[in-house]
């Protein structure tokens, strides 16, 4: 009779794009499934469901993680950040205006991953070196690239925030 038992739903309280939200959620529920489907940021993307290729990256507590291993529930408290929450006053932050000029999104599906790894990065380092940005992209694949135009749209917010 174990296995008819219901899933225990907790209520947690996440910050998220710097806004408050309270949802009951599951121990073992995902935050890539909280933020698309409960949450309805679709930015963040089911690329591998293993940690593999960047794609759930988002910002918690301004470090990136992978979405699709991170539990909701050890996000209580604490404050997670989408591309989303970079557009201020309608306008898209200095990464998504050089992905955009600089041509660093393709299909667009690694996109948001790759931006919000790039903004940690800049965040900690804001001029970094090409080698610095493969290294913080080194968790990030892309299919459509050989990500010379994303290491330029980078470098290209990098400048202009300087």
């Amino acid at each position: 009779m174990h296995g008819s038992a219901k899933p225990r739903k907790r209520l947690v309280r996440i910050e998220v794009n710097g806004r408050w939200c309270e949802d009951a959620v599951s121990d073992g529920d995902l935050l890539v499934d909280y933020l698309r489907d409960v949450a309805h940021l679709t930015s963040v993307k089911v690329g591998c469901d293993g940690g593999e290729c960047g794609a759930c990256t988002v910002l918690l507590d301004g470090v990136p993680v992978s979405a699709c291993l991170t539990l909701v529930v050890r996000c209580e408290g604490r404050n997670v950040e989408t591309v989303e929450g970079l557009v201020k006053q309608g306008r898209p932050n200095r990464l998504q205006q050089a992905f955009h000029e600089k041509l660093g999104a393709q299909c667009g599906f690694c996109t948001p991953g790759m931006i919000m790894a790039s903004e940690a990065l800049l965040r900690r380092n804001p001029h970094p070196s090409d080698d610095e940005i493969r290294a913080a992209l080194a968790g990030n694949l892309c299919r459509c690239t050989g990500y010379v135009k994303i290491i330029e749209s980078v470098r290209h917010a990098a400048e202009a925030s300087a």
